[in-house]
C-alpha cells in the first residue's frame, strides 16, 4: 500500500462495513489512516491487490490491514490481521488467498510466532476458507472491547499518572 491507495482503501472499508452490517460503527478518518500507515511511527501495515485491465488501469480489488501484536506465551511478535477484504466481483479468484499468503510471508520473514484474526460467526464462507487453509478456530476465547464512554471512564479512573493504587499497594504500568 502506498499513500495514493488510501482513498480506495477507505472506499473498500465502507464496502466491508456494509457487508458486515456494521456501517453504524464506521467513522472513516483519512488522516488517521494516513498517520497510522505512513506517519512518523506507523502502527498499521497495508497490502493491496490490483487487477490489470486492457486499458492499462489497475484498480484496487482488495486489501489487507494488519498490525504487530505480541505473544507472552511465545515471547515473540505476531501480526493481527484487522481486515482482509476482496470486492465481491473478484472473490473466488485467488485474491484473498494471495493477500493472506503475503501477510503470512511477511510474518514468517520477520520471525513472528503467528498471524491471528477475527471473523464474524455468521460468515460461513470466510470460516470455511480459513479452515481449508489450516486456520484454527478458538471457541474458548471470547473477544472483549472497551470504547467510547466506558473507555474514557476506565481511563479516568486510572488517574493518568502511570500508577494504579491497588488494595495491596501501588502497581505501575
Amino acid at each position: 500500500m502506498v499513500p495514493q491507495d488510501i482513498d480506495n482503501v477507505l472506499s473498500m472499508v465502507q464496502e466491508l462495513a456494509a457487508f458486515e452490517a456494521l456501517e453504524h460503527e464506521l467513522t472513516l478518518d483519512r488522516e488517521g489512516l494516513m498517520e497510522g500507515a505512513f506517519g512518523r511511527r506507523p502502527w498499521v501495515e497495508g497490502l493491496v491487490a490490483e487487477a490489470a485491465q486492457d486499458d492499462g488501469q489497475a484498480p484496487l480489488v482488495g486489501y489487507a490491514l494488519s498490525f504487530k501484536s505480541f505473544s507472552t506465551f511465545r515471547c515473540r511478535a505476531g501480526l493481527y490481521l484487522e481486515d482482509l477484504y476482496v470486492r465481491p466481483i473478484w472473490r473466488r479468484q485467488g485474491v484473498g488467498l494471495a493477500l493472506l499468503r503475503a501477510v503470512c510471508a511477511e510474518a514468517h520473514r520477520r520471525g513472528f510466532a503467528r498471524v491471528e484474526w477475527s471473523v464474524l460467526d455468521w460468515n460461513a464462507e470466510a470460516i470455511a476458507f480459513y479452515r481449508r487453509l489450516g486456520g484454527m478456530h478458538q471457541p474458548e476465547w471470547q473477544r472483549f472491547r472497551l470504547e467510547g464512554a466506558a473507555l474514557a471512564r476506565l481511563a479516568e479512573d486510572a488517574g493518568g499518572n502511570g500508577t494504579l493504587q491497588m488494595d495491596d499497594g501501588p502497581a505501575t504500568h
